[in-house]
C-alpha cells in the first residue's frame, strides 16, 4: 500500500506540473516578460515555496528535541541546492538524450543563466565560510546572513531589469498550447490564468506533501538518521518532483525556461534559507554537511565553466549526476 500511495502522489505531481507550466507560460506571455524572468523568478520561487516550509517548520515549530529540529533544518536547507545542482540537471539532460544525443547542444539564454550561477556561487560560498565562524562571533554570522539576503534582492532587481531587452531580442515567454481552463469554456484572461496557477500550485503542494508522508514512513525502514533524511530524502521528495517543469520545458526545446527553473531555485534556496540557518542553528562543518556544500559548489562551477567555454552539451550534465553519486558515497561511508 505504501508503494501505491507514493506512485499515486507522483502521478498527481506530474499532472500538477503540466497545469502549472501551462498557466505560467500564458502569464509570462501576457505580462510580456522574458523567459528568464518566468523561469528564474516566477517558476523557481513558486515551486520552491512548499519546500521552504520544511526547514522553517523544523527550526521554529519542530519536535521537542532541539538537536533533531536543527539537523532537519540544516539538512533541508543545504540538501535542496545540492539536489538541484546535481541530480535535477542530470535528469533533465537524460530527458532529451534520445532526441539530441549525448553531443547534443543545450541552449539556454546565456546571460541570464550566467547571472543566476554567479549570484548563487557568491552567496553559497558565504554559507561555507560561515561554518568556520566561531559561535562567539555572532555578529559576524549575522553580517554574513544579511549580505546573503541582500544578494537575493539585488539578483531579483537585475533579472527584472534585463527582461525588456531580452524580450526585444526574441527571448520573450511564448505559450505553445491553449490554457487548460479555456478548454472547458472559460475566457483567457488574467483572473483565469491566476486561477489555473493556483490550482496547479495547490496540486503540487498536495502531491509533494503526500509524497513526503510516504517517504517519511519508508525512512525508518531504511534506518536513516534525521540529518541524512533531510539531506538526501526530503530534497528529493520535495524538490525533484516539482522540477518535472524543467523536463517538460526542455523536451519542448524551451531550454531557457528549463534551466531558469532550476538555477533560479538555486539562487532562492542558496541565499534566503542558508541565511536563516546561519543565524539560528549551530551550522557546523560535519562531514555530511561540509561535503554536500563543497560538491554543490563544484557542480555549479562546472556548469558555469562549460556555459562560458564552448557551450553546454547533454553529456556535460552527466558529471553533475556523478557528483550526486559521489556525495552519497561520502555521506553513507
Amino acid at each position: 500500500m505504501l508503494f501505491i500511495e507514493i506512485v499515486a502522489f507522483l502521478v498527481m505531481i506530474l499532472v500538477a506540473a503540466e497545469v502549472f507550466v501551462n498557466a505560467l507560460e500564458h502569464l509570462g506571455e501576457r505580462l510580456k516578460i522574458s523567459e528568464g524572468v518566468t523561469g528564474s523568478i516566477f517558476a523557481a520561487v513558486g515551486t520552491a515555496l512548499p519546500e521552504t516550509l520544511v526547514p522553517l517548520l523544523a527550526i521554529f515549530a519542530g519536535t521537542t528535541n532541539k538537536q533533531v529540529n536543527e539537523e532537519i533544518g540544516v539538512g533541508a536547507i543545504l540538501g535542496a541546492p545540492l539536489m538541484l545542482s546535481t541530480l535535477s540537471l542530470c535528469l533533465m539532460s537524460l530527458a532529451v538524450l534520445k532526441k539530441r544525443g549525448h553531443e547534443g547542444h543545450l541552449s539556454p539564454e546565456r546571460t541570464g543563466l550566467k547571472r543566476d550561477l554567479d549570484f548563487f556561487l557568491m552567496a553559497f560560498s558565504l554559507s561555507l565560510v560561515a561554518m568556520f565562524i566561531p559561535h562567539g562571533e555572532g555578529w559576524v554570522r549575522a553580517a554574513i546572513a544579511f549580505v546573503m539576503v541582500t544578494i537575493y534582492f539585488v539578483y531579483v532587481m537585475l533579472t527584472l531589469r534585463a527582461s525588456s531587452k531580452l524580450v526585444e531580442d526574441g527571448h520573450g515567454t511564448e505559450a505553445e498550447e491553449p490554457m487548460w481552463l479555456t478548454k472547458i469554456g472559460l475566457p483567457q484572461n488574467m483572473p483565469v490564468i491566476l486561477a489555473q496557477l493556483a490550482v496547479g500550485l495547490g496540486l503540487l503542494v498536495a502531491g509533494a506533501k503526500g509524497f513526503i508522508h510516504g517517504i517519511e514512513q519508508a525512512a525508518p525502514i531504511l534506518g536513516v538518521s534525521a540529518l541524512m533524511l533531510s539531506l538526501m530524502i526530503v530534497p528529493v521528495a520535495t524538490e525533484l518532483p516539482e522540477k518535472v517543469n524543467s523536463i517538460l520545458w526542455i523536451r519542448k526545446h524551451k531550454d531557457t525556461l528549463a534551466f531558469g527553473n532550476i538555477s533560479g531555485a538555486m539562487v532562492f534556496q542558496g541565499t534566503l534559507l542558508p541565511a536563516i540557518g546561519i543565524s539560528l542553528t549551530p551550522w557546523l562543518p560535519v562531514k555530511e554537511v561540509l561535503s554536500g556544500v563543497v560538491i554543490t559548489l563544484i557542480a555549479a562551477t562546472w556548469l558555469r565553466w562549460k556555459l562560458t567555454h564552448g557551450g553546454l552539451r547533454v553529456w556535460h550534465l552527466w558529471l553533475n549526476g556523478a557528483l550526486y553519486v559521489t556525495y552519497l558515497a561520502i555521506a553513507l561511508s
